[in-house]
């Protein structure tokens, strides 16, 4: 008997889109509204008739299967209608991010070779100054809206595929240019169903989306929302007024907030005198954030902190499921596998290590990205045996959490031994005197590299012999810092993720070094 294989038209039948599966929920939430901003707002309805028209044009202009469309501008509705437009047709949207410099947006638009660029009125002067390599620029506003109108409402044919890109979304590229993560169709449902699985969230749950669209944190939850008949609310990056009115008047599901913000909108908050109508979880990497802080904002928002740990690349896996309980500052952050995934950690030689050892975390799943675009050669690294291997170390308890340790690339060797940064920062963030502390390496001329402290004090009396202190006895001694550096949050060089840029502090303490070396 011949083996068995699978039909064509029975795999065809087996597969879905996020096209495909918005257009279904268009249908069942027609009349419900789908998307907010200031006062407009589009039912599902409205919604999928301008997304339709919006396709209907791509075709119009030769835009087709496999082809790739930029955009850049800040969040607004018209962001989420040219991604699901673009998802229809099997088109790739490589979401440029408006802060970089021109060097890096010129990078970033040339690994993707776009057919069209779609800009906003406030970023398309970027265009002029930067060889962007598109046929045509189409600019939002009135030329946006003549398109939409000269364009048939009728659906798109569906020619998108599972493994099609969806969007690409580029790292930080803290260390070096960035690079265009590529997220299929089937990568964006499995973080939809991960996320509604792992998360106590409702159908009717609101999210609101003012972290910047070219970054997964917002794109994977809009996403999340709108599969699910949930409402979005668009806002133009964080304003922290506007933010508390809308935990006032809104059922909210998760509130993603980051270390930067948490401070303004609680002092928001509580000049506002704001209620809470209703919230599911607040907030994700709960390593960055002081640990008193995190008992402070549970207690004033009535929700758990989101104990998360994910990536651009693999969504909220693999370890997002654990939740902080209001008002508690906890002891440990040691993090639960996500669902839907399986999670090795391994050595140097790519050998499992035992539960208590610290192993860079190898993930594979449905929810992972399919590669960088146009990096051959890492990706054949990063996904050697069939894993993605993040980059990060973690270790494995013997309850099955994880605790992380650090970034794999980011270490202090110092006298032949391994540091990681984290380990010593989350000594210093559990204490109620700080606000927030990094740790980067220093040359040393007896031990190679030595550890140094830059510390964002909550108490202006703390010295550098308390923070040295903090750490006696908690790590080992030749992880303590050697030097304590008081600074300012606002001073902390920070990628446009929110992610403070070692290097850049690193560099600082070489020049001060050379300086003195120089004297």
């Amino acid at each position: 008997m011949a083996a068995f294989q699978i039909d064509p038209l029975a795999a065809a039948a087996s597969s879905l889109t996020i096209g495909g599966w918005f257009r279904t929920q268009a249908r069942l939430f027609a009349d419900c509204v789908a998307l907010q901003q200031g006062e407009q707002q589009l039912t599902y309805r409205q919604l999928n008739e301008r997304v339709n028209r919006l396709a209907q044009w791509f075709l119009a202009q030769g835009l087709g299967h496999n082809d790739c469309i930029a955009l850049l501008s800040e969040n607004r509705l018209e962001y989420i209608e040219i991604e699901l437009a673009a998802a229809k047709l099997g088109i790739v949207t490589a979401c440029q991010n408006w802060r970089q410099a021109d060097p890096e947006l010129a990078h970033c638009l040339q690994v993707v070779s776009p057919k069209l660029v779609v800009a906003s009125e406030r970023h398309a002067p970027a265009l002029g100054r930067v060889d962007h390599g598109a046929k045509q620029i189409l600019l939002l506003g009135e030329q946006y809206e003549r398109a939409l109108a000269q364009a048939s409402a009728d659906e798109p044919p569906d020619l998108a595929h599972p493994e099609d890109g969806l969007i690409v979304l580029y790292t930080s590229g803290t260390t070096g240019l960035p690079k265009g993560a590529v997220i299929s169709h089937r990568a964006m449902v499995a973080r939809v169903m991960i996320n509604w699985l792992d998360r106590p969230l409702a159908q009717d749950d609101a999210y609101l989306a003012f972290g910047p669209m070219f970054h997964m944190g917002s794109t994977d939850y809009v996403y999340t929302t709108l599969l699910r008949g949930g409402k979005v609310f668009v806002i133009d990056g964080f304003q922290d007024a506007e933010i508390a009115r809308f935990i006032a008047t809104e059922k909210l599901g998760w509130l993603h907030v980051n270390s930067a913000m948490v401070d303004r909108l609680m002092q928001q908050m509580q000049k506002d005198g704001t209620r809470v109508k209703g919230m599911k979880v607040v907030g994700v990497m709960a390593d960055l954030i002081p640990r008193h802080q995190i008992a402070e904002l549970t207690t004033l928002l009535g929700a758990p902190y989101a104990n998360t740990f994910g990536s651009t690349e693999t969504g909220s896996v693999p370890a997002s499921k654990g939740l902080i309980p209001v008002g508690v500052i906890p002891d440990r952050l040691s993090k639960v596998q996500s669902s839907f995934c399986e999670v090795r950690l391994v050595d140097e030689d790519d050998r499992d290590v035992p539960d208590g050892e610290p192993g860079e975390v190898a993930v594979r799943g449905p929810s992972l990205f399919s590669g960088y675009w146009g990096a051959h050669e890492i990706n054949k690294e990063v996904f050697r045996g069939g894993y993605f291997h993040m980059g990060d170390v973690m270790r494995r308890n013997h309850d099955g959490t994880l605790d992380f340790v650090d970034r794999r690339k980011y270490m202090i060797k110092s006298g032949g031994e391994n540091i990681y940064p984290a380990e010593i920062e989350q000594v210093l963030l559990a204490s109620p005197k700080i606000d927030n502390a990094v740790v980067v390496r220093r040359p040393d001329a007896k031990w190679g590299e030595v550890p140094v402290a830059f510390v964002v004090a909550r108490d202006q009396h703390l010295t550098a012999a308390e923070v040295v202190a903090m750490c006696r006895g908690r790590i080992a001694g030749y992880k303590v810092p050697k030097d304590v550096r008081f600074v300012a949050d606002a001073d902390l060089p920070r990628s446009t993720s929110g992610k403070v840029k070692r290097h850049e502090l690193e560099q600082l303490l070489i020049e001060e070094s050379a300086a003195v070396t120089s004297s």
